[in-house]
């Protein structure tokens, strides 16, 4: 049987199909200007699959539109971590304008969780704005920050407030390499401060398009003194679990 998984994010839109007990499919694309029709496109025939599931933001839409089921992205998430790495006791998801933080027992089950959604501070979205004050792209911005060991402090949390900041920083002859890791090291206090906060227990999987910054994982293991795992795919994660809810679904467990 095939279950589809769909996590319908702000910035993008992941798709799995499970089947027969292993990932057959997995796709992530731009969310456009109307996700739940984008979604739709990208599953086609609802009729292939035994279940449906969406999770995301736009969720509650595909259901009235597609889906057979919806989960939280705090379930998902954590159901899709586990699959992709059995000892996983903590989640971190940083997305396009969000972050979760999730601890988990020994089960697999949800213990506590915490989200950042009022605000874009330390989300993918904040990273992007910096990358495009610096007039880079998010490869480019990555790559820079890693290039120097100069440390400059971002006082500004808030994006708007930050690219200000950054304006000021480079017109004082701060070299844009510094600035570029001030910004990422800022995103990696952020989410050390609600990881604290849920409890952080190892092993810490790191999910998301900001786990794929390249040495972004170094720096926040750095700061937390512990490994950070990233899986292969890490923005599948949640439309992961959610095909996985939907095979528990079927089976009625």
């Amino acid at each position: 049987m095939r279950f589809a998984g769909i996590d319908i994010g702000s910035r993008t839109i992941a798709m799995v199909v499970w089947e027969r007990g292993r990932l057959a499919f997995s796709r992530v694309v731009d969310s456009g200007p109307n996700p739940v029709e984008r979604a739709a496109q990208l599953l086609g025939d609802v009729g292939k699959y035994r279940r449906v599931v969406a999770t995301g933001y736009g969720r509650h839409a595909a259901r009235a539109a597609f889906a057979h089921e919806i989960i939280t992205e705090i379930k998902a998430h954590a159901l899709g971590a586990r699959a992709v790495y059995p000892q996983c006791r903590t989640v971190l998801d940083i997305g396009g304008q969000d972050i979760k933080v999730i601890r988990l027992d020994d089960n697999g089950r949800v213990v506590d969780f915490l989200m950042n959604e009022k605000c874009a501070a330390g989300t993918g979205k904040f990273v992007e704005v910096m990358a495009q004050t610096l007039g880079l792209d998010l490869t480019q911005f990555a790559c820079m920050a890693l290039a120097t060991s100069e440390r400059v402090t971002l006082n500004s949390t808030c994006a708007v407030f930050a690219e200000t900041e950054v304006v000021s920083l480079l017109a004082r002859g701060v070299k844009a390499e510094a600035v570029a890791r001030a910004v990422l090291e800022s995103v990696c206090a952020k989410a050390a401060s609600m990881l604290h906060r849920v409890g952080l227990k190892p092993a810490l999987v790191f999910t998301g398009g900001v786990a794929l910054l390249s040495g972004i994982a170094d720096l926040l293991g750095a700061r937390l003194r512990t490994e950070v795992v990233i899986p292969s795919d890490p923005q599948i994660v949640g439309a992961l679990g959610a095909a996985l809810y939907g095979q528990i679904k079927e089976a009625g467990l």
